[in-house]
């Protein structure tokens, strides 16, 4: 059985494990997001995002370069979105005893998930018409993460309400 499962993800397309990828990773962001300790969990999901990118660089076979990753998702987050992740100040939230601790694990994970998800699919993109860490530029990818990021908020809302 373990040689069919084998063969089945060698026979996905680089396309199709880096939707698996990215699906994977936007589980790990979120559960960062629950640590109840602020700034531990930006710090976190940062980990789990670099990790994504470098595990999408190996697929497609294009060096990382995580300073450069850092500063690709730095500048994505914050040229996008400036308002609406605002990951510091829900992190901050969990300064507060007791219901910022709440507050922070119902705000947290979903933004982290949706970030985690738009960057997976924006360097998909990226990658996939030949692009590497070191060419990646943020603002002609803005409007694409800031969709993929409204997608992935759009689509957790679904869940979460059925």
């Amino acid at each position: 059985m373990a040689e069919s499962s084998t063969a089945t993800k060698t026979d996905l397309s680089n396309a199709d494990q880096a939707d698996m990828t990215i699906k994977s990773y936007c589980g790990w962001a979120a559960g960062a997001g629950l640590i109840p300790l602020p700034y531990v969990d930006l710090a976190a999901i940062i980990g789990v995002q670099m990790k994504m990118l470098n595990d999408l660089s190996k697929l497609y076979d294009t060096p990382f370069k995580e300073n450069a990753g850092k500063s690709a998702v730095s500048a994505l987050l914050v040229t996008a979105i400036p308002s609406g992740y605002a990951g510091a100040a829900a992190s901050s939230v969990k300064m507060i005893p007791g219901i910022g601790t709440l507050l922070g694990a119902a705000v947290v994970p979903g933004a982290a998930a949706a970030a985690t998800y738009a960057i997976g699919k924006v360097f998909k993109q990226h990658f996939e018409s030949g692009g590497t860490m070191l060419t990646f530029d943020a603002e002609k990818m803005r409007e694409h993460f800031q969709a993929e990021f409204d997608s992935a908020k759009s689509s957790s809302r679904k869940t979460t309400s059925s």
